[in-house]
């Protein structure tokens, strides 16, 4: 049964996301949940970003926006008031993972009721003639999973464009000239004048088959307790949503098609003392696990190729085999 998480309308995203991680890691998974939360003006960071080259600090400082990383891979997007956040909550399941289809059928259906010609477009993203009203991303803990995404629906895309540095290589490999003309608001494409709440309650209404009451899991007071604590020790901390560069002295970038790349590496006297990977890249596994793989070895292609002889890149990545992973980093 699905069961739909209440967020007291909460528009803080600190709370959100933290309300988020809390409930996929500590529900019992018996049930599907599905969470909608809007937000104040945030940027989102993907994980395994970094996040001072993600944004335009001057503005985003000028205009008092927040900025929060989140546990799902992926790229930096932008939240307001205008913008809807779905996700979805359930077991993790291998035919689930990357499997965006299956978790954004439910809003695209919705959105083609509505009267707007949405479809899944590339890897996880949904368009609506070729231009982009949602991104997606997933997180999993083997134990449970969330798909989650944004709906574009009335957002003030001047500050999308304002407030991101877009690297030219990514809108190059895309073979567009901006943001504004690959970004749209889902409000342009409706016949009937609504707003984003009600846009929330019809997606509502039709996920849930109209059902007369749908089915909410409330939190209790401890619950909601657990949840602001995170939001303090973890989710508003600059630890957490900047963290440290560490110094490096190699640099490696190349966009797959499964997202960019960028290796950081401080190699002295010819080994590999510390490793740093940022990218947008979907993977789902923890990136420290292959870096301290790799620190302490020498950087030889030899070595390296040794070392991760038995290692699955896809789940860090996506799909990139060993060879191709030791190429790029000796390119």
């Amino acid at each position: 049964m699905l069961r739909l998480i209440e967020n007291n309308n909460i528009t803080d995203p600190f709370v959100n996301l933290s309300l988020e991680e809390y409930c996929v890691r500590k529900l019992d998974m018996k049930d599907d949940y599905l969470l909608f939360y809007i937000n104040e003006p945030s940027i989102i960071i993907g994980k395994h970003q970094n996040t001072i080259e993600e944004i335009n600090t001057k503005y985003v400082n000028e205009n008092n926006i927040n900025v929060v990383r989140r546990i799902s891979g992926g790229g930096t997007v932008y939240h307001d008031k205008g913008n809807l956040n779905f996700s979805f909550m359930t077991k993790h399941s291998q035919k689930s993972i990357h499997n965006f289809k299956l978790f954004t059928d439910p809003v695209i259906k919705v959105l083609n009721q509505l009267g707007v010609n949405a479809k899944l477009n590339g890897r996880n993203d949904i368009t609506v003639e070729e231009r982009k009203i949602s991104g997606n991303a997933q997180f999993t803990d083997t134990k449970s999973m969330f798909s989650h995404g944004t709906l574009l629906f009335n957002s003030d895309i001047e500050s999308v464009v304002n407030a991101l540095n877009v690297k030219a290589e990514k809108i190059e490999s895309k073979g567009i000239k901006s943001v504004r003309s690959r970004v749209a608001n889902i409000k342009e494409f409706l016949q009937q004048d609504i707003s984003t709440e009600e846009f929330r309650e019809i997606l509502k209404k039709n996920i849930f088959n109209s059902a007369v009451s749908i089915p909410v899991y409330k939190l209790s007071d401890e619950e909601w307790k657990k949840v602001y604590e995170l939001s303090e020790s973890k989710y508003r901390t600059w630890e957490w949503n900047y963290g440290r560069s560490p110094e490096f002295n190699i640099q490696k970038v190349r966009r797959f098609a499964f997202g960019q790349i960028d290796v950081r590496m401080f190699v002295k006297d010819g080994i590999i003392e510390q490793m740093k990977i940022y990218g947008d890249f979907l993977g789902i596994s923890e990136l420290s696990e292959l870096e301290n793989l790799i620190n302490g070895n020498k950087y030889s292609e030899v070595c390296l190729s040794k070392t991760l002889k038995d290692t699955d890149l896809k789940k860090y990545f996506g799909e990139i085999n060993i060879p191709e992973f030791i190429s790029f980093l000796f390119e």
